[in-house]
C-alpha cells in the first residue's frame, strides 16, 4: 500500500479565550444541601470580585454576581479598528504550546464633554470639541504569560493617520500624513487611534481600554490612593497659568482623586518638563498602582472591590471584544498570572522632529522595540533563547512524505514582491528531497524574516526539518492557526540566492531607553529646580 503524504490537518483553535461561560443563576434560599449550595456559590461570587481592576491594574479578580448584570450596562464600547480592515497588521502568532500573546492599547483621552470633564480637565476653549487621545500605551503580555512590556507614544509624536471612517455617522476622515498621535481619537473614536497604532508598528492590537479624566479620578479616589514619590518639593504652575496644578512635598503621598489627575498630566516640573518625562511619571504611577491593588485588593473587603468594580466599569470605555464582565473576568485572570517583576515599562524611543518642538519615532531604535513585541520577546532580556538543538519530540516524517506549501512573502512596505520567488524556493526544496513541496502563487504577503509555519504539535517535528534543511533557525519555526499543514512563507530576507542566511538580531532594548519594572518601589521623579517651593 502506497504511504500517504503527511500534512494537510486542519487549523486548530486558539486555547486562550476571551469569553467564559457566565455563572449560573444565583443560589436560592433554603436548608440541607440547598443551603450549602448556596453558599459555595456565594463563595464564588466574591471571588468575582474587581473584575475591571484587573484591566487598569494589570491583574486581580472579578466581581459579584449579583453585580454582574448591572456593571455589564456600565460598559460603554466602541469600535476597535476604524481603518481599512485589508490594512490591519497581521494577528500575532501562537507559540507552540498553541499560546498567543496580547496586545492591548491604553488610552487616556482629554475629552472636555460633560460637566466633570470640563470642571476637571480646564480650557474652556476646548469645551465640546474633539477628545484627543493625550495618553497612549501599548500593553503586551506574552504568550506563556510570563512577561508584560508596555510602551508608551508621547502625545506630541508626529505619525502618518490612515483613512478612519466614524462607525456613528459613516464619516470618513482622510488620511493625514506628519500628524500629531493624539488627533487620532477625535477622527470617529479609539478604533482611529487603533489604527494609526498598527500603521506605525505592524503590531496587531487585539482589544483598547479608554479612559477620560472623570474616570482617573473616579478610579483613584475608589483604590484610596496610589503613593507616587518626587525628590523635591514640586509645584506644575508657571506665571502664565500654565501647569497641571500639582502641589506635592518631597518623598512618597498617597494621592488620589483630582491630584492623580494631576500628576498623570503634569509636564511643567518633571525633569526636563516634556512630554517625555510626563510618560515617565505615568509609568510610575501605573507600577505604583498595579502593587497596591494587588496587595490589598482582596476579598477580606467586599464592599471596597464592589465599589472598586463599580467605579471601573463607570470609567471604561472598551472595544465589543472585552464588552462584558465575563470577557474582563477572563482577561483579569491573564494578566494576574504575570509577576510584577517581569513587568517592563518604558518609552518608545524618538527624536526631535525638523521644526524642534515635535518628536518623531527614532528610526531604527523604534522599530527594535517593536519588533521585540511583534516577534513576543520580552523587553527585559530574560527570556530563555530557544537553540538550534531545540528540536520536537515529534519525529519528523520522510523528507519526500512532508507536505510544504510555499508562499511568496518578500513584499515590503518600499519594495514590490519578487515575481516568482514562492516557485524558485519550491524547486530548491524539490531538489533536496521536498518533492511534496508546492508552491502557492495565489497571495502575495508582507514578511519581514523568512518562518515555516505549522498548525499543530503532530506537525512540528516536519516544519522543523523543513528549516534545517534550508538553514532557516528554529526560532523561527512558529506555530499558526492560519495554516493548515507545513507552511513556508520567504521573507523579505531572502530576495535572491538559494542560500539563506539568518540575520543576527540584537534581541535587547536600545542602549537610550530608559524603563520601570513593575517590583520597582524605590523609583521617584526628579523635580524640575524652577518648580520646586
Amino acid at each position: 500500500m502506497a504511504q500517504s503524504v503527511r500534512g494537510e490537518v486542519p487549523a486548530v483553535e486558539d486555547t486562550m479565550s476571551l469569553t467564559p461561560q457566565d455563572p449560573g443563576p444565583p443560589a436560592g434560599h433554603g436548608r440541607g444541601r440547598g443551603a450549602k449550595r448556596g453558599k459555595g456559590r456565594r463563595r464564588r461570587a466574591l471571588r468575582w470580585s474587581a473584575i475591571v481592576l484587573a484591566v487598569v491594574i494589570l491583574g486581580t479578580s472579578g466581581a459579584g454576581y449579583l453585580y454582574y448584570r448591572h456593571l455589564n450596562s456600565n460598559l460603554k464600547k466602541d469600535d476597535l479598528n476604524l481603518g481599512d480592515e485589508k490594512d490591519r497588521a497581521t494577528k500575532t502568532e501562537a507559540n507552540a504550546a498553541g499560546q498567543t500573546p496580547l496586545n492591548i492599547l491604553l488610552i487616556g483621552s482629554d475629552a472636555r464633554d460633560n460637566a466633570e470633564n470640563q470642571k476637571l480637565g480646564g480650557a474652556k476653549d476646548t469645551y465640546n470639541t474633539a477628545p484627543r487621545a493625550d495618553v497612549q500605551m501599548l500593553l503586551h503580555v506574552s504568550a506563556d504569560r510570563s512577561n508584560m512590556s508596555v510602551v508608551s507614544m508621547p502625545r506630541d509624536t508626529l505619525v502618518d493617520i490612515p483613512e478612519c471612517t466614524d462607525p456613528d455617522d459613516d464619516k470618513v476622515y482622510s488620511a493625514l500624513t506628519s500628524a500629531m498621535t493624539n488627533d487620532s481619537l477625535g477622527r470617529g473614536g479609539p478604533g482611529c487611534t487603533v489604527a494609526t497604532w498598527e500603521k506605525l508598528t505592524d503590531i496587531h492590537i487585539d482589544h483598547f481600554i479608554m479612559v477620560d479624566f472623570a474616570g482617573v479620578v473616579s478610579m483613584a479616589d475608589a483604590i484610596g490612593g496610589v503613593p507616587v514619590c518626587v525628590d523635591a518639593n514640586i509645584y506644575s504652575h508657571t506665571s502664565k497659568g500654565s501647569g497641571s496644578g500639582l502641589k506635592l512635598e518631597k518623598g512618597t503621598t498617597p494621592i488620589k482623586g483630582k491630584q492623580a489627575l494631576q500628576w498623570l498630566r503634569t509636564r511643567y516640573g518633571f525633569e526636563d518638563n516634556t512630554d517625555i518625562a510626563r510618560a515617565k511619571a505615568q509609568h510610575q504611577y501605573m507600577n505604583s498602582m498595579v502593587r497596591e491593588l494587588r496587595e490589598n485588593a482582596t476579598l477580606s473587603s467586599p464592599n471596597k472591590l464592589r465599589k472598586l468594580a463599580e467605579t471601573a466599569t463607570e470609567a471604561l470605555t472598551v472595544d465589543d471584544g472585552l464588552g462584558s464582565v465575563t470577557k474582563l473576568y477572563d482577561l483579569s485572570n491573564e494578566l494576574r498570572k504575570v509577576p510584577s517583576k517581569r513587568i517592563t515599562m518604558t518609552t518608545m524611543p524618538w527624536q526631535y522632529a525638523s521644526d524642534g518642538n515635535r518628536v518623531v519615532p527614532k528610526p531604527e531604535e523604534a522599530e527594535q522595540v517593536f519588533r521585540l513585541i511583534r516577534e513576543d520577546i520580552a523587553l527585559d532580556g530574560k527570556d530563555k533563547k530557544k537553540t538550534e538543538d531545540e528540536t520536537s519530540d515529534d519525529p519528523a516524517a520522510a523528507d519526500d512524505k512532508i507536505a510544504v506549501q510555499v508562499q511568496n512573502g518578500t513584499r515590503t512596505s518600499t519594495q514590490a514582491a519578487v515575481t516568482g520567488r514562492a516557485g524558485d524556493v519550491t524547486e530548491l526544496l524539490a531538489g533536496k528531497g521536498f518533492t511534496a513541496a508546492k508552491s502557492d502563487s495565489s497571495v502575495l504577503l508582507s514578511q519581514a524574516k523568512t518562518v515555516v509555519r505549522y498548525p499543530s504539535a503532530d506537525l512540528e517535528g516536519d516544519a522543523q526539518r523543513v528549516a534545517k534543511a534550508l538553514g532557516v533557525p528554529m526560532s523561527s519555526v512558529k506555530k499558526s492557526t492560519d495554516v493548515s499543514g507545513v507552511t513556508l512563507i520567504v521573507g523579505a530576507d531572502w530576495r535572491e540566492g538559494t542560500t539563506y542566511k539568518a540575520a543576527e538580531e540584537d534581541d535587547s532594548l536600545p542602549e537610550s531607553e530608559d524603563t520601570f519594572n513593575g517590583a520597582d518601589t524605590k523609583a521617584c521623579m526628579h523635580v524640575n529646580p524652577d518648580f520646586t517651593w
